[in-house]
């Protein structure tokens, strides 16, 4: 060895030699020189103490080896390796060492399959997420009533780990590729649905709706991305109306609770008019009942009299005579005067005075 390494801590201390033999002050080593001694140890390690057939053999045989070995590789447990040689795809890999030629005809892609992605549009994050700025140009959309709507939402995905070769060959810009469809697909579902129902409960069916478009047209592109979730942020009118806005809401509000109070009462007072109306059909249906049977009684009495009649003329018509006189010298006051009495009963009596004080005794 051209120096020794004696000495504590085993380092290099002044006085002594260095590397190259000198000490800390000389001058820098020569080339040249250093060239030479590795020249010459390397005769000395080769069979017959130069460079002959042998000895090229050995090193072509050991840089072969080198660069064999240099085709093993290592995937990571959250990573997916694309193989590929002369630049054609060959095939994937797992987590754990694997090979592949090495360069320049092979080389490997590794994809983190389990990785989520988040991609924000209508809005961009800076400073460690402190700080959003708005992107009007990506927020700002159209409704189906003809009204903007102020949209901000987020889409988490990941690689598909059933086909992680769409996402490395088929598609360029993969982030921006689906950032633009997302955006698409919002664009579409809002410009479908209807402001006041975006602002309110219509948002919990945005969501799942959006997300299946944007799946849907990146497996028409295979574009080998998995769309986990569609997050709204926000959705709000224009900054520039809201305050007009807020008013409209306010007064469709009012109009719903009047709506709900004249539907109550319709609920209420019809079902009563209702069973009223049916109260006077079933009476007068009734009454109709009543008066067809009584009549129908009436009408059966008078041919049962009729049949009697023609069996027994003077006994009915005699009984018809006294029943009639029954029924309109019933309740009438009278003084029956018996002709067959005789003498008894002077020609003229003041019968209305004779019952007068009858009468006003009960009145009294």
């Amino acid at each position: 060895m051209p120096w020794s390494n004696t000495g504590n801590g085993g380092g290099w201390k002044p006085g002594n030699p260095g590397p190259w033999g000198q000490g800390p002050s000389s001058s820098p080593p020569d080339l040249e020189e250093m060239l030479s001694r590795f020249q010459q140890r390397l005769k000395q390690w080769l069979p017959g103490g130069g460079l002959g057939s042998r000895g090229l053999i050995a090193l072509v045989l050991i840089g072969v080896l080198v660069w064999g070995l240099s085709g093993f590789y290592t995937v990571g447990p959250n990573e997916v390796g694309l193989n590929k040689i002369f630049g054609a795809y060959t095939g994937r890999t797992d987590p754990g060492l694997n090979y592949n030629w090495p360069y320049p005809f092979g080389s490997v892609i590794k994809l983190p399959v389990t990785n989520r992605k988040a991609t924000n549009i209508g809005f961009t994050v800076r400073g460690n997420g402190q700080q959003q700025i708005d992107v009007p140009e990506e927020s700002l959309m159209l409704t189906g009533d003809e009204n903007i709507a102020d949209v901000k939402f987020v889409v988490i995905w990941q690689i598909d780990p059933v086909k992680p070769e769409n996402y490395a060959f088929n598609v360029a810009n993969q982030e921006d590729t689906v950032k633009a469809v997302a955006e698409s697909a919002m664009r579409e579902v809002v410009g479908r649905s209807q402001i006041q129902k975006i602002l309110t409960a219509g948002r919990k069916s945005i969501e799942p709706a959006v997300q299946d478009l944007i799946q849907k047209v990146l497996n028409d592109y295979k574009a080998g991305v998995l769309v986990l979730q569609v997050q709204l942020q926000s959705v709000n009118p224009p900054e520039q109306v809201i305050a007009a806005f807020r008013d409209v809401t306010a007064a469709q509000q009012d109009q719903d609770r009047l709506r709900n109070e004249a539907e109550a009462y319709a609920n209420r007072v019809v079902p009563e008019a209702r069973g009223k109306a049916a109260a006077i059909i079933q009476e007068a249906e009734g009454y109709r009942l009543q008066t067809v049977a009584e009549a129908q009684g009436q009408a059966a009495r008078f041919s049962q009299v009729y049949d009697q009649y023609k069996n027994a003329p003077g006994v009915t018509r005699e009984r018809i005579y006294i029943e009639t006189m029954e029924r309109v010298l019933g309740g009438a006051d009278k003084v029956i005067v018996d002709q067959a009495a005789g003498n008894g009963v002077v020609p003229y009596l003041p019968l209305p005075q004779l019952t007068a004080p009858a009468n006003n005794g009960s009145r009294k």
